[in-house]
C-alpha cells in the first residue's frame, strides 16, 4: 500500500542474507563520506565503552606520587589528582553516558511519535489535548525544571535519570511529527487504506510511519546528543549523585578538586571533555549517512 520501500530489508532474506544487506547499507552510507566516518567512528566508540572495560582494568588506587602525570606509554592521557589512570577512567565512563542517552532518546522519540501521529490522524478533541500539552511543555524550560526536579527526586539510578531526561525532551519532536502526518494523511495510499477500512493502528504504523523514518531515526540519533548534554549539565551542577565511573562524573570531579588551577592537569580536564565531544560530532555526522540509508527518493541506482 506504502508508496516505496523506504529501507533495505532486514529480515535476512534476498541476495545475500545478512552480509548482502550489511553491505548495502554501507555502500549506501559511503555516498555520503563524511556520514560514513560518523557512523565508523560511533561504532568505535560504542565498542569501546562496551568491550574495552573487559580488557583494560579500572584501578582506581590512588598514588601521591604520580598526581597530573603527562601523557606516556603506562599513561596515554596521564593521571588525575590522585595518581590514577586517565585513559582507563576515559574507558569505563563512556557506558553509562551512552546508556542514559540512548535510553532516554529512544524514550522521548516514542512518545513523540506515538502521540503525535495519533493526534495529527485522529484530529477534533484528540489532537486538540494533545497539543494543548505540548504547548505547556514547551513553555517549561527544560534544565531549570530538572534543577527543580532534582530536589523532590533522588536521581541515583541510571534508568531514572534517563526517564527523567526522556520524559522532557519530546515536545518539539512531536510538533515536527504531527504537521508532517498532518500531509501525508491527505495521500492517495492513505485515503484507500482509509477506505478499506483497515484501522487506525494499521494507517500509522505502516502506511504513514515508514514515509517518515528517515527524519524519526534522525531525530533519535539528535534526541541522544540532546541527553548527552543533559545528564553532563546535571552531573556537573552537582545535582546527580556521584557514583560510579562516568565522562561527566570525571569533569566534575575535576572542577570540585580544583583541577583547573593546575597546569599540569591539562590532560585531565580536556580528556573528558574530548569525549562528549568526539561522542557528539560522531553522532551529528552520521546523520548525513542515514538519510542516505532510510530515504529512497535519495538514491539513483544501486
Amino acid at each position: 500500500m506504502s508508496q516505496a520501500t523506504i529501507a533495505p530489508s532486514w529480515t535476512g532474506s534476498g541476495r545475500g542474507g545478512p552480509l548482502y544487506e550489511l553491505g548495502l547499507v554501507l555502500r549506501l552510507m559511503a555516498r555520503n563520506p563524511a556520514g560514513l566516518a560518523g557512523f565508523i567512528a560511533v561504532v568505535l566508540i560504542v565498542l569501546l565503552s562496551v568491550v574495552g572495560p573487559l580488557f583494560i582494568p579500572l584501578d582506581m588506587t590512588m598514588n601521591p606520587a604520580k598526581i597530573y602525570q603527562p601523557p606516556s606509554w603506562t599513561y596515554p592521557l596521564g593521571t588525575d589528582y590522585q595518581g590514577r589512570d586517565v585513559w582507563s577512567q576515559i574507558v569505563h565512563g563512556g557506558q553509562s553516558v551512552l546508556l542514559i542517552a540512548f535510553l532516554a532518546a529512544l524514550m522521548s522519540t516514542l512518545i513523540a511519535v506515538t502521540f503525535g501521529a495519533l493526534g495529527a490522524f485522529a484530529g477534533g478533541w484528540v489532537d486538540g489535548v494533545i497539543t494543548f500539552v505540548t504547548d505547556v511543555f514547551l513553555t517549561i524550560p527544560t534544565l531549570p525544571l530538572l534543577v527543580v526536579l532534582s530536589a523532590f527526586i533522588k536521581l541515583n539510578s541510571l534508568p531514572l535519570l534517563s526517564v527523567i531526561i526522556g520524559a522532557l525532551a519530546w515536545p518539539v519532536l512531536l510538533r515536527s511529527v504531527r504537521s508532517q502526518v498532518l500531509s501525508l494523511k491527505e495521500r492517495d495510499y492513505v485515503e484507500a487504506a482509509r477506505a478499506l477500512d483497515l484501522g487506525t493502528r494499521h494507517i500509522i504504523g505502516a502506511e504513514i510511519l515508514p514515509q517518515m523514518l528517515s527524519y524519526i531515526v534522525i531525530s533519535f540519533v539528535l534526541a541522544m546528543r540532546t541527553a548527552i548534554y543533559a545528564q553532563t549539565a546535571l552531573i556537573f551542577l552537582g545535582l546527580v549523585p556521584l557514583s560510579g565511573n562516568n565522562w561527566a562524573v570525571m569533569i566534575q570531579l575535576a572542577w570540585v578538586r580544583g583541577a583547573v588551577f593546575f597546569r599540569d592537569s591539562l590532560f585531565y580536564i580536556l580528556s573528558p571533555v574530548l569525549a562528549i565531544a568526539v561522542v557528539q560530532l560522531a553522532l551529528v555526522t552520521m546523520t548525513r549517512s542515514l538519510e542516505e540509508v532510510f530515504n529512497p527518493r535519495l538514491r539513483t541506482g544501486g
